[in-house]
């Protein structure tokens, strides 16, 4: 959570799932410079769909490294996954306490169930449980990404200025008149540049993304009894409705989604799920 209207320049966390080499990434950092002082904190590896997992680390033995991207006074990267990077962030391994962490720009829009697979989402949701409101921003591609994945042929000509500008006028907002506790800002951009964009829409997470997968077909690898490559077959185009995040970016508009934190609901019932609730008694159940 951002202090009261901040007499210091609020410190800003910008990391992705992408890894260090992102244009994505480098661009967006550069977009939060006017806002206050910004510190990378990155995978230094593609880490896409890793959600908001922060790995085996006493298996992995993360290690971080110091480098240089222009533009930006401080620059690091971490050898895991994004929440990890926010993690190590909170704990104190670059610096003071930061008041925002802004992750992405991820290409491919990460609308619906594609959410839980995030990293970039991921990184936003850790920060939150940090006590520190996080802005995911991702991108839409012009083929549609599938499940928030976007392949290279579909990123040849993304406008990545155009999330970058937005992002900007988020983070804008959020520092001028700071949440009361930490939230989560899921946005998603249209492919379009700044002047084509017809407005900002405060979006429902759809059932599914704009695109699911369609399918996997396993073939054998030659030479490997028992032992397949996996090629994932893409499912067509859907049409959502434009109060929902994917329905509202395939419309041209900009979608922001607050997402919730995960809790506890009431039990569904059941027969089954009844007699165990009986069994363990009320002081278990």
């Amino acid at each position: 959570m951002v202090s009261e209207s901040l007499a210091r320049r609020p410190r800003i966390l910008v990391t992705n799932d992408d890894g260090i080499d992102s244009v994505g990434l480098h661009v967006l950092a550069r977009a939060m410079v006017p806002m206050g002082d910004v510190v990378v904190a990155a995978p230094d590896s593609e880490y896409s769909g890793a959600s908001a997992a922060i790995g085996a680390i006493h298996l992995m033995r993360p290690e971080i490294h110091q480098v240089r991207l222009d533009g930006i006074p401080e620059t690091w990267t971490v050898s895991g996954p994004p929440a990890l990077c926010v993690m190590f962030a909170r704990l104190g391994a670059f610096g003071p306490p930061f008041d925002l962490v802004v992750s992405g720009i991820n290409p491919g829009a990460n609308v619906g169930r594609s959410v839980y697979h995030s990293g970039t989402v991921g990184a936003a949701l850790t920060a939150r449980i940090g006590g520190i409101s996080g802005v995911a921003v991702s991108q839409d591609v012009e083929m549609g990404s599938i499940e928030g994945q976007a392949w290279d042929e579909m990123i040849a000509n993304l406008r990545w200025d155009t999330a970058a500008t937005v992002a900007a006028e988020v983070v804008r907002g959020m520092l001028a008149d700071p949440p009361a506790d930490p939230v989560v800002v899921n946005v998603n951009v249209p492919n379009r540049t700044v002047a084509e964009l017809r407005g900002w829409r405060h979006t429902e997470l759809a059932a599914k993304p704009g695109r699911t997968a369609g399918g996997v077909r396993l073939e054998p690898k030659i030479g490997h009894e028992g032992a397949f490559r996996v090629h994932l077959d893409w499912g067509t185009s859907i049409e959502l409705p434009e109060h929902t995040d994917a329905g509202s970016v395939r419309a041209g508009y900009v979608s922001l989604t607050w997402l919730s934190r995960i809790t506890a609901v009431e039990a569904a019932g059941g027969g089954q799920l009844d007699a165990l609730t009986a069994m363990l008694g009320p002081d278990q159940a």
